[in-house]
């Protein structure tokens, strides 16, 4: 089965459509500009490369939201008898207007019927993202030190939908 089959969908506050191969290098830039990447030393031609490579198992899309560009979620299916979110970013003048709980309620919703997992790997820094996560009822399962970067921890989070 697969999961988010339309290049477009269209939210009460955003729309979400594929990543366009030509839309990788500006996102890739924008993502390691800001927190977590940063921190972790992402580097934008390797994100670049994320964003664009073929991975069938790999939904890649680009959040708009009045008509500009406003962050990226990336959602990984079939992982852990679930779906994975690998990715869930909102530029700094989208951030804090409710976008990243609409985006993240709504996949919740179409993935529901089909899958009993919904997984996340947050930073342990990142306390924004943690506090959605947790208001969305994700709950910690794991602690992952020097996963990504040494020095660094990363939670592993999980929401049983069914």
């Amino acid at each position: 089965m697969r999961l988010f089959p339309s290049r477009t969908y269209n939210l009460p506050s955003c729309t979400l459509h594929r990543v366009k191969r030509s839309e990788a290098p500006d996102l890739a830039a924008r993502l390691v500009a800001m927190d977590p990447w940063r921190t972790l030393e992402y580097q934008a031609d390797a994100v670049a490369l994320y964003l664009s490579r073929p991975d069938q198992g790999l939904m890649r899309f680009t959040i708009t939201s009045s008509r500009q560009s406003a962050g990226v979620i990336c959602l990984r299916y079939p992982w852990l008898k679930g779906i994975y979110l690998e990715l869930l970013a909102l530029f700094p003048p989208h951030q804090g207007l409710g976008l990243g709980r609409e985006v993240m309620t709504w996949v919740e919703a179409q993935v529901r019927p089909h899958t009993k997992n919904f997984w996340v790997v947050v930073s342990a820094f990142n306390q924004a993202a943690r506090r959605l996560y947790f208001n969305l009822g994700f709950t910690q399962v794991a602690c992952l030190p020097d996963l990504i970067q040494t020095g660094y921890e990363e939670l592993l989070l999980r929401k049983i939908l069914a």
